[in-house]
């Protein structure tokens, strides 16, 4: 355990405990952004219910100069402001940490630990006498708060007043003054009844000069942006809604014809899932770039349309933000149960392109790597992100563009290449590789051909004949097969002393990254690394598997579907893989991937509460 009395400077966490609905999100959300505008590395997770208002919700910011962004469940100072939930923040408190809490009413002494520093601050009835109006005395609370973290964290005052006016600006003038003198209330009861700042505290860095403060849905949106894409095709559902609100955001600026104003996207709520999927297969069918955002159980509703964006090879993507499941599960809470759905989607034989990005920065690379791969292989492409990743504000590196990014239409014949060919043949493979050619509808009356979904030969006719049937089933499995050479190649780290491999893919990098680097530094351990981001998979992720004597693969679900999908699409032993698995809800965490490691190698070590077996 640390010592909580000697100054720890960017190396801390805290939790803030408030109720849903009270307008905390601002207040967090201004914490966070003042230590990034500090140049502090800084993470956050917002852990909130599935209501609309009422119950529990904590936000988690972890402060690392080191720049690790994995969740952590050891919390240094925890501000209560839900009396309901005063004990369980008070006992998930670090031996020596400290408690902020409103004390403008008495906090019962069997709550107290004597290995906890309370730190009361009457917020409410300083914003009593200062505000008037009830509504704006609850939110000012919050808003105090924030000056007592600053007091108490040393974070810069100016800092806080700068963000306040990038958000209010002098229209706003009155409510900036009102939050500045909020946060005034709380920085200097804090400043005059505290020793400030406490042994944790911020000092100003300059890690985050090139870096930005993203969540994944908004990076995905930006990234189909700069694919060119012009049709979204939607239902909403936690956690993914606000990736289509991002894009109808950009495309408002982005997407109008300069001269008329006129709108040259089209973004369409349908009546439910299946419907949305068909929009955006519809528009990948007649040329655009076309995709629909959605969750796992709005997966499970669209793998019809898929199963025939498959068959009929209909270019299109899917963005799959995971939640907890199985039915409606937790929709707020993360994990990675998907990965075997999107793999398979749809009934008879159906395999997939799947991307796993690890952050924002990858949701927005890996949304144009999602178009091209679509259109080069006239199939669905699936973008596997999670509630983690897609809701949470994330520290990444400042997104790069290549100007001169040409998307990738494959193989499409316009009216001239037409004119050089006798017959149209759509599901003809000319070249060998499995893909045949495509037409864009209007383009010529020669490119026209009948869409099948049902049973159809090379040359797009009817057909229940079985060898034909196999003919052309069997071309689409090549052609699928192939795009291993050309999603994401898997991301490896090896040491030449290593026997034991860590395999993972998604949002669970950064913990199992953290892991390692402890592990090494603290036991000694020599670890390989290989994050898969891609699938159909590489030839690499069966060599770094055969390279080791065991491979962990760490992932957030029960039923180790990773794990599973590398026995099933690899010639790799089952042998040598085993599993860590969490998958209650929360963001992974280091502590529970050492515990989990140490476990399955043989050492003697603590293993955290909840590890899968």
């Amino acid at each position: 355990m640390a010592d909580m009395k000697a100054d720890r400077v960017n190396d801390f966490a805290l939790k803030i405990g408030t109720v849903n609905g009270t307008g905390s999100a601002s207040a967090n959300g201004l914490i966070m952004q003042s230590i990034f505008r500090m140049g502090v590395p800084v993470s956050g997770k917002n852990v909130f219910p599935s209501n609309i208002q009422g119950l529990p919700t904590w936000y988690e910011i972890r402060v690392n100069r080191s720049g690790h962004v994995a969740r952590t469940p050891d919390f240094d100072l925890i501000v209560a402001m839900n009396p309901e939930t005063y004990a369980q923040d008070i006992e998930e408190l670090v031996p020596g940490g400290w408690l902020l809490y409103d004390s403008s009413w008495p906090m019962a002494d069997t709550l107290r630990r004597e290995e906890v520093t309370f730190l009361g601050v009457p917020l409410a009835e300083m914003c009593v006498k200062a505000f008037d109006g009830g509504r704006t005395r609850i939110l000012m609370k919050n808003i105090a708060y924030t000056g007592a973290l600053a007091a108490l964290l040393d974070i810069d005052m100016e800092v806080i007043r700068g963000l306040l006016e990038e958000t209010f600006g002098e229209r706003k003038k009155h409510l900036l003054d009102a939050n500045f003198e909020a946060i005034r209330l709380g920085y200097d009861y804090a400043a005059e009844n505290f020793e400030c700042p406490l042994p944790i505290r911020l000092e100003g860095m300059d890690a985050t000069r090139d870096s930005i403060l993203i969540d994944g849905n908004t990076a995905a949106a930006l990234g189909c942006v700069y694919a060119g894409a012009t049709v979204a095709a939607w239902y909403p559902i936690t956690p993914s809604t606000s990736l289509v609100d991002a894009f109808t955001a950009y495309c408002r600026r982005l997407r109008v014809e300069e001269d008329t104003g006129r709108s040259t996207a089209a973004i369409l709520q349908a009546e439910d899932e299946l419907a949305a999927a068909g929009i955006a297969i519809g528009a990948g069918w007649a040329g655009a770039r076309a995709f629909t955002a959605t969750s796992g159980a709005g997966i499970s509703l669209m793998t019809e349309f898929i199963g025939l964006a498959y068959y009929a090879e209909v270019p299109c993507v899917f963005f799959d933000v995971e939640r907890v499941g199985p039915s409606t599960g937790m929709p707020t809470r993360t994990q990675q149960g998907d990965i075997l759905l999107c793999a398979y989607a749809s009934h008879g034989d159906t395999k997939h392109v799947c991307l796993y990005p690890k952050d924002p920065a990858e949701c927005f690379e890996f949304s144009v790597q999602a178009f091209d791969l679509a259109e080069r292989f006239q199939t669905p492409v699936f973008v596997l992100s999670d509630l983690d990743i897609g809701m949470n504000d994330w520290v990444v590196p400042r997104f790069e563009w290549d100007d001169g990014y040409r998307p990738d239409r494959g193989k499409v014949l316009d009216a001239e290449a037409l004119a050089e060919i006798e017959t149209f043949y759509r599901y003809l493979d000319v070249d060998g590789d499995g893909i045949p050619y495509r037409t864009i509808p209007g383009e010529d009356p020669k490119g026209a051909y009948f869409t099948r979904g049902s049973g159809h030969t090379k040359y797009g006719k009817y057909t229940e004949d079985p060898d034909e049937y196999q003919e052309v089933i069997d071309r689409i499995a090549v052609k699928i097969d192939n795009a291993a050479d050309a999603v994401p190649p898997p991301e490896i780290r090896s040491r030449p002393d290593a026997r034991y491999g860590l395999i993972t893919l998604g949002a669970c990098d950064g913990a199992v990254r953290e892991a390692i680097e402890r592990m090494e530094a603290e036991d000694g351990l020599r670890l390989d690394y290989m994050r898969i981001r891609g699938f159909p998979f590489a030839p690499e992720v069966a060599r770094f598997i055969e390279a080791h004597d065991l491979n962990i693969v760490i992932e957030q679900n029960r039923d180790a579907q990773l794990k599973s999908l590398l026995t099933l699409e690899t010639p790799a032993s089952k042998d040598r893989l085993t599993s860590v698995l969490r998958y209650g809800g929360l963001p992974l965490s280091a502590r529970h991937v050492i515990a989990g490691v140490k476990d399955r190698l043989g050492l003697a070590a603590e293993t955290a509460e909840g590890v899968g077996t």
